[in-house]
């Protein structure tokens, strides 16, 4: 985030801090939420309409709590503009899903799943909610090599700038280009990304003999034990 923001000429400081608190009205109902369950999702027994006011509601929470506690405008400003206008896509798609083929019944109320905004009104605010987004649809990526991290981040971005959530800020297409550049190399340092190496490329020169051999590993000295040990208590 930092990289991204020194990258286009923005606040570090300001996009550190904002990601920081942007989502802090999510600890007023932590397992509401993907990243804080583990096995059991309260949202499994919820209608989507009821699931999507839940998800909502961290941000007036956060707000309220920012409010509380005194953030900075610019920080606080940034808890509902991550958001901008988005959908709640996870059960909007959901409510889109249980209707069909239910003849007659209602149109579904798109307002209901849509965050109130505004969009983001300052370059840091539009850095999260892309780096957010970046994030959630990257963690449960499977065999996340380069090349698909860079195809992600780059429709993520595309996404984002065809609603329209980029339309108050003011980043250009070259920032665009550059955040985007940034992530993935984020994103590559967090996921190790390597070449796939063809069958045998491993091997060294002579036949079935590594690359490189492990080196044995070196018991440590008394002494060292006992200030490694101390350390840890």
């Amino acid at each position: 985030m930092e990289n991204a923001a020194e990258t286009i000429g923005a606040n570090p400081l300001l996009a550190r801090s904002c990601a920081y608190y942007h989502d802090i009205g999510k600890g007023r109902n932590p397992l509401y939420f993907g990243e804080n369950q583990k096995g059991e999702n309260r949202h499994d027994g919820l209608a989507p309409a009821m699931s999507a006011v839940i998800i909502k509601r961290h941000v007036t929470e956060g707000l309220e709590m920012a409010r509380q506690y005194r953030l900075p405008k610019l920080v606080a400003d940034a808890i509902p503009q991550h958001h901008g206008t988005r959908t709640v896509g996870f059960f909007f798609h959901k409510a889109l899903k249980e209707q069909e083929g239910k003849e007659g019944a209602p149109p579904i109320d798109e307002s209901i799943y849509r965050y109130p905004g505004p969009k983001p009104q300052f370059r840091e605010a539009a850095l999260v909610m892309i780096a957010d987004a970046v994030e959630a649809s990257t963690r449960s990526m499977p065999d996340p090599t380069s090349a698909k991290l860079h195809a992600q981040v780059q429709k993520i971005i595309n996404i984002i700038f065809s609603e329209g959530q980029l339309d108050e800020c003011d980043l250009t297409l070259k920032d665009l280009n550059l955040i985007s550049q940034s992530f993935l190399h984020t994103l590559e340092g967090i996921y190790h990304t390597r070449p796939v190496y063809p069958a045998g490329a491993m091997g060294g020169g002579k036949s079935g003999s590594p690359l490189m051999m492990a080196p044995a590993p070196v018991k440590p000295e008394a002494k060292d034990t006992k200030v490694r040990t101390a350390g840890m208590s």
